[in-house]
């Protein structure tokens, strides 16, 4: 079965001859970062390097096509370009940097375990607030005439990956301007990069080589983001979310020594082959056709090394920082486990928080369910058994494993 939708295959035979720099990828990022640089009147060396690594890592991936360099170049180009946008704004305005980032929440678990209807159930509160998708891509101050512009900005560059390039992503994991979105957007390294675009055993050889030291600084740049969107309007408890933030828990802790972490569970049996399909769909843009049994390998690799270093910080950190939210306690009685959630973290759940919540965590319109297999991946339900052996001894203690979601959340 192709992945690969009619409209790429057109594409990548149209503009391969003319999408230059594909035969010297160095020279079109440090061409790339001088343009950059150029218009932000201000530099950052060693971001650049390390930018410079991500890039280098996916023009490495042997199914890469002709718009999927194209495209990553783009993104990784814009991710400089935010950065640079923060700094520079730090620079000039030196009381951001005061601004207090208090209690924040870190929601996060295994991929397709609710963690993003947790988000939005989090986020929806008054007194909370989670970072928009567009103002993690385009990180500013307040100014109602740029949030004009790069909403609908957005909002056209997605509707055109979602109809042209990637159509199933609307169902799978449905992605709009104005929404609270994954905090990853606002960091400069992690293990999202390889889940969009590859295996990019360079850049994952790379990143496991890292100190703890510059793991933080992926952190210091969130928080740094956050302070940007938090100046000057009204402070509210920041709620982010990525299922990866499992991987640094000890280390989120060190950035944000007072945050919470919601850890959103589900039988991993459960959630691999949804993920691996996510996984499909987001390389579709970049690849020929993604090899199945390459998306399961990374899966597998990524997920049981989060969990397991989930695990053991989980031993040190004060049990009061965590909150556990099963899966099928959140599906079976949302209206009553939500406002045990919202207890949990000490905040307030009010008449108006319940009236609400049916609608919150509503299916966005347009969407269906999402259908997948994990034998697609090569994988089976004994071996992801044998693999999470060590979490599943955990979810046995506050889970039912083979119970039947009410609602597929």
């Amino acid at each position: 079965m192709s992945t690969t939708t009619r409209a790429s295959r057109v594409l990548n035979t149209v503009f391969a001859p003319v999408i230059r720099g594909r035969e010297d990828p160095a020279g079109a990022w440090a061409k790339a970062v001088a343009e950059v640089e150029k218009d932000a009147g201000i530099q950052d060396p060693e971001l650049a390097a390390g930018l410079g690594r991500v890039f280098a890592s996916i023009v490495e991936e042997p199914r890469l096509t002709p718009l999927g360099w194209f495209f990553a170049l783009n993104v990784v180009k814009g991710r400089y370009v935010n950065r640079l946008r923060i700094k520079k704004l730090l620079a000039e305005r030196p009381e951001i940097a005061a601004e207090q980032i208090t209690n924040p929440v870190f929601v996060l678990g295994l991929p397709r375990t609710a963690t993003t209807l947790t988000h939005k159930v989090l986020a929806a509160s008054p007194d909370h607030r989670g970072p928009l998708a567009w103002e993690m891509s385009y990180t500013g101050l307040e100014d109602p005439k740029v949030a004009k512009r790069e909403i609908k900005r957005f909002d056209q560059s997605i509707q055109l990956v979602t109809s042209m390039f990637a159509p199933g992503l609307k169902h799978i994991h449905p992605i709009r301007a104005e929404d609270p979105e994954e905090s990853l957007v606002l960091m400069p390294h992690g293990t999202f990069w390889p889940l969009f675009h590859g295996s990019m055993h360079s850049y994952r050889d790379w990143y496991a080589r890292r100190s703890e030291a510059e793991l933080a600084s992926d952190y210091e740049c969130l928080k740094q983001g956050l302070q940007v969107l938090q100046h000057g309007r009204a402070p509210k408890r920041w709620i982010v979310k990525y299922p990866a933030h499992l991987n640094d828990m000890q280390v989120i802790k060190k950035v944000f020594p007072d945050a919470t972490f919601v850890w959103t569970h589900r039988d991993p049996a459960a959630v691999v082959g949804s993920s691996c399909s996510l996984i499909e769909t987001l390389w579709a843009p970049y690849q020929t056709d993604p090899d199945p049994l390459e998306v399961g390998q990374l899966v597998m690799e990524s997920m049981v090394t989060w969990v397991d270093n989930a695990l053991d910080a989980r031993l040190s950190l004060p049990p009061s920082s965590i909150v556990d939210v099963p899966y099928h306690a959140l599906s079976h009685d949302p209206h009553t486990e939500v406002p045990r959630l919202y207890s949990a973290i000490g905040a307030t759940w009010s008449a108006s928080d319940e009236a609400k919540l049916d609608e919150v965590i509503a299916r966005p319109a347009g969407t269906r369910p999402h259908q997948y297999d994990m034998t697609r991946y090569g994988l089976q339900p004994d071996q992801v058994q044998e693999a999470f052996a060590g979490y599943l001894r955990l979810l046995n203690t506050f889970d039912v494993l083979d119970a039947k979601p009410t609602a597929e959340l």
